[in-house]
């Protein structure tokens, strides 16, 4: 009787041992994943994302901060930004003063917004199960100058507030490593405003002068970042209204 007393006594320890263990390999296994790129939503003390000073937005106080005299595609940046956790798609702008991130998300990271569930979601993806791009009328077209669109893409937000700030430190952290110059880092994943820098990096793949393109650049930056009024014409659009002058002068 004694002897067994003596075992489940013995069980029982060992039980509460494991249990420990356990619990403690889980809460490891949790650190390791919010300190991780994995995980842009924890907001934890000491998450190592965000050691540092502020490295994106608005932190240098200048005024005409986005007057920008001359910008180019960067191909190496967005190359690194892409391969971040969460990101999806990138094109990164450096000009004379800051860096201006496009970015899409693609669903492998935890926390990429601030906030909003399923339902905040810009993209209807279901269409892919059914062999159709857009899934309200059927049509299996893309519009293949858009590197992002409500059907069948990858993931983008409206607001560049609601992005993770531990996702936005992360790209604006990595930038600033490869182009120590930059006095500021922006960083949107609005759907606009990513189409429309990719037409701007097509301008560059194609070997084209963006010079001609600086004053609705700082437009369209503006009015994404500081809020200003003017609203930015497409550059599909004034290459359009650049050809019929063209023609009309002849």
């Amino acid at each position: 009787m004694r002897k067994q007393a003596m075992t489940r006594s013995i069980l029982l320890c060992f039980a509460v041992l494991i249990g420990v263990v356990g619990i403690s390999g889980c809460s490891n296994y949790e650190r390791r994943l919010q300190n991780s790129t994995y995980d842009y939503g924890s907001r934890e003390k000491n998450d190592p994302k965000m050691r540092g000073g502020r490295a994106f937005g608005t932190v240098t106080g200048k005024p005409g901060q986005h007057d920008n005299s001359w910008f180019e595609y960067s191909n190496l940046l967005s190359t690194e930004v892409s391969s971040i956790n969460g990101v999806a798609a990138c094109f990164v702008m450096l000009t004379d003063k800051n860096a201006y991130v496009a970015l899409s998300l693609d669903g492998t990271a935890l926390g990429t917004k601030n906030s909003g569930g399923r339902d905040s979601k810009e993209q209807d993806n279901t269409g892919a199960t059914r062999g159709v791009y857009n899934i309200n009328n059927g049509s299996p077209y893309w519009n293949n100058e858009q590197v992002v669109g409500p059907y069948n893409s990858s993931f983008t937000v409206n607001d560049h507030n609601q992005l993770s700030e531990e996702l936005k430190q992360t790209v604006a952290v990595q930038i600033r490593k490869l182009a120590p110059h930059v006095q500021e880092v922006h960083i949107s994943a609005n759907q606009e405003f990513i189409n429309e820098i990719l037409q701007y990096a097509k301008e560059a793949w194609a070997g084209h002068s963006l010079t001609p393109w600086v004053h609705s650049f700082n437009v369209l930056v503006k009015h994404q970042f500081a809020g200003g009024d003017e609203l930015p014409v497409p550059i599909k659009t004034l290459k359009q209204r650049a050809n019929l002058h063209r023609g009309a002068s002849q």
